[in-house]
Formats: structure tokens, sequence, C-alpha cells
């Protein structure tokens, strides 16, 4: 039997606890021992009438974009409420658990950058650079970045949005985290976005303690957070569980 590569390493797990869940799992079973501490809520909303007509007219789009799998997760959902999926809506979706997620929906073949996970990259895409007169739904929670929607019209296109669902700050306990990361055990902290870490920053408020650990992020963006200089480093994970997985390996390395 291989030597796991976690082992021995603490990491929190801040997604929401549906998403934290498997990936503590995952992170299990390579030996590391995970503190589950969901920095971030996923709570539904009620679509209104605007966003209920536009959703029974979905078979209109040229193109539908997930930002992320909660968006998948919701948006599927709330759009088959009110009318049938369009087997002939061409899909996107911002990372490769976004895509994962269409494709557990009954979605096949959505286009999804290979490297960046983000919105630059999937507007980098070829797919997405010629886009004039397409009309582009992009389905995400309220708020949020901006980029792609601007990119998009810069390049011609029509968007709209199908804002599906409403990020929170839970209430969380943040004692046992805490604990963890003043005795040394929990090494690292992982986030997948800035409001995540805003989130747990301010959950937490104890910045001599989180100079103990690495934080680890999936792209560059977050890692130039100003939030992120609170940690002792900060460093980008590769792509998906596996590429997570190696950066840790590296993180547990150093230890």
């Amino acid at each position: 039997m291989s030597a796991r590569r976690l082992e021995g390493l603490g990491i929190v797990v801040t997604r929401p606890k549906s998403a934290g869940e498997p990936l503590a799992a995952a992170l299990a079973r390579e030996g590391a021992r995970t503190w589950l501490f969901p920095a971030l809520a996923i709570e539904d909303i009620e679509p209104d009438a605007a966003l209920r007509e536009l959703l029974k007219d979905i078979a209109r789009f040229d193109l539908a974009i997930f930002v992320s799998a909660n968006a998948v997760e919701k948006g599927i959902a709330m759009t088959r409420r009110f009318a049938s999926w369009p087997a002939s809506l061409a899909v996107a979706a911002i990372g490769a658990a976004t895509a994962e997620a269409l494709r557990e929906h009954g979605v096949p073949h959505p286009v999804s950058p290979p490297q960046r996970h983000d919105s630059e990259g999937l507007l980098a895409m070829p797919q997405l650079r010629e886009v004039r007169g397409r009309n582009i739904i992009v389905f995400r929670g309220e708020g949020g970045r901006e980029r792609l929607k601007e990119v998009l019209e810069e390049r011609g296109a029509a968007v709209t949005y199908a804002q599906c669902y409403r990020r929170m700050r839970p209430a969380s306990d943040p004692t046992e985290v805490l604990a963890a990361l003043e005795r040394g055990e929990a090494q690292a902290v992982g986030v997948l976005s800035g409001e995540t870490l805003e989130n747990f920053v301010a959950m937490t408020g104890d910045a001599a303690t989180l100079r103990r650990a690495t934080l680890v992020v999936p792209h560059e963006a977050i890692a130039a957070h100003p939030l992120a200089g609170r940690f002792a480093h900060v460093v980008v994970a590769g792509h998906g569980i596996e590429g997570l997985i190696d950066t840790l390996a590296q993180v547990r390395a150093t230890q």
C-alpha cells in the first residue's frame, strides 16, 4: 500500500457543508485530519415574476453559463420548475467541479477551461470569443463579479443574469478551529473565494492564530486579497481535487 500523501497534515475546509463534506472525505483518504468549518452558506431564493418568465423562455438563449456547482444545482432545478431544459442549448462552466455537476444533471458536453478555472479562463476559450449577436444567460448567485458580463457585452453579446441563490455568512462556532490552529494541529486553511476568505477572517477574528497557518487558494486573484496577508504563507493550488492534494502535499513537506 502506497504512503498517503497528506498523512499528519491538518486542514480547515471552509466550503459550504454540502461541498465541504465530500472534500473533507477525499482529503481524509490521503491521511489528512480535517476540520469542517463552513465560512459560506448557500441559501435558496424563491424566483420573482421576472425570473420565472425568464426561465420559461430559456429556449431563446444561445448559451447558458454556470459560474459554480451551486449555480448548476440551484439553476437547473429552478429552470425545470418552469420549462424543459433545451437539449440544443450550448452550455459553459467555470471550473472542473461545475462542469462535472452539469454532467451529473444530464447536461453532457459543457465548454470548460482546462487550465484557469475562473472567468478569465472561460473568456479565453475560442467558443467565448466570437459571441456578437448571441443571447447568453448566466446562472449565478446574487451579487458577485461583473467581469464575465462586461467582457461578453464588449464582444457584442446580450447577457442576462439568472440569480438563483444567495451566499450567506453562516453562524459556525470557531472555537474548535481556533484551538486546532493555536495548537498547530491545523496547518492549512483552504478557501475558494474572496468572500469566503472575508467571512473566515471575520468569524475567527484572531490574527495571531491565523499567522500559524498556510492559506490555500484556487487562483492568484484570491492570493492577492489584502486579508491573505494575515496568514503565514499563501499558496495557489493546482486544479481540481488532485491539484489541491498535490499542493497540500507540498505544504505538508514544509512542516
